[in-house]
């Protein structure tokens, strides 16, 4: 789910929070980085059991419709082909995302106001009743009502961003990830089946994991090595004022071009390049590409690189 850009990210965000806050535990420091990884597969797994919970919401608002004193015609003899989407039963019948929903005690039973809001909003909308009038019978129009769902209502739902700003600040950087991960998810399915929709793991290999946790201890380890050498190379700038994002982002990118021999030297300027551009001031790409120019010259003058051959 996470690619190497994402855990960059992460360990620049948990680098950043270490080293305003002064703190000094390396081991205190990394378990926050896991956690804050971590966190970000409990929003995924939110947003999916969301999908679900509008799916049972639909359901139980036809049984209320007909369990009504007096119903109507159309409350006895509803409309069901929202309830019956090929797409959202196959999400809301995955053993394996059951399974995963379990095993981290996720559900929104302490909020289901969103879930019914968020419907009843979908429920009024445009899509929704071309969506039921329509004869298009296929799966991958079942999917594409799904994905408007999620793009439209869910995504712009401000009742659920107010909930996840407040449940947890690990994810307000995180929404956009997550979602587009689960828009990749769902595009992946082809016939609605209980086996068809497969959560990510969170991390693709645990090498990624064992990347996250060492780039993030070696940066704050070698971090009296690369001071000088960055302040050498900036005597031109007031080093105070500087933004601490371009001093942690070169931090990073040095270790990763000294210490991680696997990774080619032009694949980690580019990524931290970007870094700065994300994450810093409008001038920092530009500074940060000068600075660790020179400074990789430097060290290739050294001997101080040393990479393996890529196969």
């Amino acid at each position: 789910m996470l690619n190497r850009r994402h855990l960059r990210v992460k360990v620049l965000q948990s680098l950043y929070a270490f080293f305003q806050s002064g703190n000094t535990s390396l081991d205190a420091g990394e378990k926050e980085l896991l956690f804050g990884i971590d966190k970000i597969y409990d929003l995924y797994l939110y947003q999916l059991t969301l999908i679900m919970d509008i799916g049972r919401q639909a359901r139980k608002n036809i049984e209320d419709n007909k369990n009504k004193k007096r119903p109507t015609a159309d409350d006895l003899n509803p409309n069901t082909r929202f309830i019956e989407n090929q797409c959202l039963n196959g999400i809301l019948s995955s053993k394996a995302l059951e399974n995963k929903l379990k095993e981290r005690k996720i559900s929104w039973a302490s909020a289901p106001e969103i879930s019914r809001k968020i419907f009843l909003h979908f429920r009024e909308s445009k899509h929704y009743q071309e969506y039921l009038k329509s004869d298009l019978n296929s799966f991958e129009n079942d999917r594409s009502l799904i994905l408007i769902l999620l793009k439209n209502y869910i995504c712009e739902s401000e009742l659920l961003h107010h909930f996840y700003e407040d449940t947890s600040i690990y994810w307000l950087d995180d929404w956009e990830l997550v979602n587009k991960m689960i828009i990749k998810n769902i595009k992946a399915m082809s016939n609605g089946n209980e086996n068809d929709f497969q959560p990510m793991n969170l991390y693709k290999d645990l090498d990624d994991k064992r990347f996250a946790r060492e780039l993030f201890k070696k940066t704050i380890l070698h971090d009296k090595d690369f001071s000088p050498m960055i302040a050498a190379k900036t005597q031109n700038w007031d080093i105070e004022r500087i933004a601490l994002m371009d001093i942690i982002i070169m931090k990073m990118a040095l270790t990763e071009i000294t210490k991680f021999p696997e990774i080619p030297v032009k694949v980690s300027l580019n990524e931290y390049i970007e870094l700065s551009k994300m994450y810093s001031t409008p001038k920092s790409k530009v500074f940060v590409n000068g600075v660790l120019d020179k400074l990789v010259e430097e060290l290739n003058g050294e001997n101080k690189i040393k990479k393996k051959l890529q196969s």
